[in-house]
């Protein structure tokens, strides 16, 4: 006879989530440490009560912003190596809404991310209900319909049993190094209520184990084909080194066939910065070492890397024409990217096997001096970059962004996402330890900086982690640092303030387009448009306002200062850097493709078009 218990589906799903376990290289972990919300009537008085009931080990944090909380989510996901998550809980309509820019965070990004969105009613028979929005085309419809093209795994629970099928393949994907992202699971608010007879054996302890993918012989075979018969090959560091935990074995590879180095923005900081074969990051945000290796290289082995279009330089970037591809990866989707030859292994197996095999035919590279050369020329522009002069209406981001650097210890974290800053951050910043570099650039997604840094804070305690971020990236969601503030975490929030959308300012600019709506102005009631007087803000009160520790920075000498104070407070701190528009690093050796307008009065428009058609003949085609 089966053993049952009787609970709603609320109650099922609490009971459920508390007893989901990692497995990884023998060390077992529990999944789910707690879940962020933000109740309204769509779920308070169903995964509400169950959580307020009792009877499980989940932490419950106060969310204030759906998309925010989502955020300190992934941030906490991403910098516990995707082996815990934060399960997100909203209402329904606009607070399950808010929750769909971070799933698309999330996905791009290959975190795990767990979204409980309430929804409207099963049974149909209130309808339509508060902050329901009716679709007459097909009455099954609701707004979490929209999670379905940000999610790796949609779910709706029309019943209170179909939980228990739902929730395994939710698991299925979280835990699944190549198939992971975000997963919605939809829960109607009658739903959530309603009671069923769940068989004991659902909620026993369940153990999903991430078991690394072992090359084939067929693979390493024509591993070792390419490589042995490349003169100048390129390793490209990515993400999945870093949750392969493989970093050590990409060293040894590089060291033992003096192969150089280049970083994407999840796999910065892997390797350390002033490692003689290390050239730093690669592509538009790139270092010109490593893209100057990269243009003659006859192989790029891609190791846990996507090959996005700021990795490649929009795939201009390998411009040898003899040059091959080799990726290693454990998805499949990435692996043939780029025409390349895919390895479908995990990193650090594979890296391992390889290594072994290359080693009895004593290869090696035939680089001369060219990768010395390169770092030691970089390693001086980064120097010159970190101790520019400052100007007396402010100090340059470049030279604001050293002396942060130099200020951080080794076991230190960083956090960014948008703008200008994860440009500077991948040619210039020098990381402390492994797993100190949090960079989400998958999506680039404005406003993910303070909130996961909140994420990050929960993940690693012991260590302090500084979130940077640009004005706007404040202005546009900062919610979380009222979690911050509940919870007694310490964050320092470092705002770059330049008035503006320096970036964007920038690329428009670059591609021959005056600046026209990327300053921060007023609008000007001569001329209607918005080229008035720039409007000042103090981040520093807005921080005091939420009860955080606020700092104005003027220069290096007030900054310097701010930092060393810091160091005394218990509460978040909040540096609202006045940096001189324009300061960030320039591209090195770099292209990056948008589109430039066909035909456009502005001359130096159709320069910038002309440019960009020189660019694409010169770009690899796939």
């Amino acid at each position: 006879m089966i053993k049952r218990i009787r609970l709603t589906m609320a109650q099922a799903l609490i009971k459920f989530l508390d007893n989901q376990y990692v497995e990884f290289d023998g060390e077992e972990d529990r999944f789910v440490d707690g879940m962020i919300g933000v109740f309204g009537h769509g779920c308070v008085t169903g995964v509400g009560q169950a959580l307020e009931q009792g009877g499980h080990s989940l932490r419950f944090y106060q969310g204030h912003n759906e998309q925010g909380m989502a955020h300190v989510a992934i941030g906490y996901a991403k910098q516990k190596n995707r082996r815990k998550i934060l399960p997100c809980l909203s209402s329904i309509g606009p607070g399950a809404l808010n929750m769909v820019t971070a799933c698309g965070t999330a996905t791009a990004n290959r975190i795990p991310l767990l979204v409980l969105p309430g929804d409207t009613f099963a049974c149909r028979q209130p309808d339509p209900v508060l902050q329901q929005v009716e679709f007459p085309d097909s009455y099954s419809t609701t707004v979490n319909d929209s999670f379905r093209a940000v999610c790796r795994y949609w779910d709706r629970i029309s019943r209170p049993e179909q939980l228990m099928t739902a929730m395994i393949h939710a698991m299925r994907v979280l835990t699944d190094p190549a198939d992971t992202g975000a997963v919605c699971v939809a829960l109607p608010q009658d739903v959530e209520a309603e009671a069923y007879d769940y068989p004991e054996y659902f909620f026993r302890k369940r153990v999903w184990h991430m078991d690394r993918r072992p090359i084939t012989d067929r693979q390493l075979e024509q591993a070792i084909d390419l490589i042995s018969n490349s003169k100048k090959p390129l390793l490209i560091c990515g993400g999945g080194v870093r949750y392969s935990e493989a970093w050590k074995d990409l060293q040894k590879f590089a060291e033992e066939f003096n192969i150089p180095i280049g970083e994407t923005q999840a796999g910065k900081g892997l390797i350390a910065w002033d490692h003689p074969l290390n050239l730093g990051g690669i592509g538009v945000t790139g270092t010109k070492a490593a893209n100057l290796i990269a243009r003659d290289a006859d192989l790029i082995i891609g190791v846990g890397t996507r090959f996005t279009d700021f990795t490649t330089n929009s795939k201009w970037g390998f411009r040898n024409p003899e040059c091959k591809i080799l990726a290693i990866n454990v998805c499949s989707f990435d692996a043939v990217k780029m025409d390349a030859e895919g390895i479908l292994a995990d990193a650090r197996e594979a890296l391992s096997a390889i290594r072994k095999e290359l080693k009895n035919l004593n290869y090696q590279s035939k680089y001369t001096d060219e990768i010395i050369e390169a770092k030691k020329e970089w390693d001086d522009i980064v120097n010159e970059y970190y101790n520019l002069p400052e100007e007396k209406n402010g100090i340059p981001q470049t030279r604001a962004l050293g002396e942060i650097n130099r200020f951080m210890r080794s076991k230190d974290i960083a956090v960014g996402s948008a703008g200008s800053l994860p440009g500077d951050m991948q040619r210039l910043f020098r990381p402390g330890k492994p797993g100190t570099y949090h960079m989400e650039y998958g999506f680039s997604c404005m406003g993910y900086e303070i909130n996961a840094a909140v994420g990050v804070k929960m993940a690693a305690p012991d260590s302090e982690v500084y979130a940077f971020l640009g004005d706007g990236s404040f202005i546009m969601l900062h919610s979380e640092l009222f979690m911050a503030i509940q919870e007694g975490l310490k964050v320092n929030i470092m705002v770059f303030d330049n008035s503006g959308w320096g970036c964007i300012e920038s690329l428009q600019n670059n591609q021959g387009t005056k600046t026209f709506g990327t300053v921060f102005r007023a609008r000007n009631p001569e001329t209607d448009l918005l080229n008035g007087e720039i409007l000042p803000l103090n981040f520093a009160k807005i921080a005091e306002g939420y009860g955080a520790k606020g700092y104005t920075i003027h220069n290096a000498d007030e900054l310097k200062k701010a930092l060393k104070n810091s160091k005394m407070q218990e509460k978040p701190c909040v540096f609202d850097i006045k940096v001189l528009p324009g300061s960030m690093t320039p591209g090195f050796e770099s292209w990056w493709r948008v589109g430039v307008a066909e035909v456009a009065e502005d001359q130096s428009v159709n320069e910038a078009y002309a440019e960009m058609q020189k660019h694409i003949a010169e770009a690899r085609d796939y």
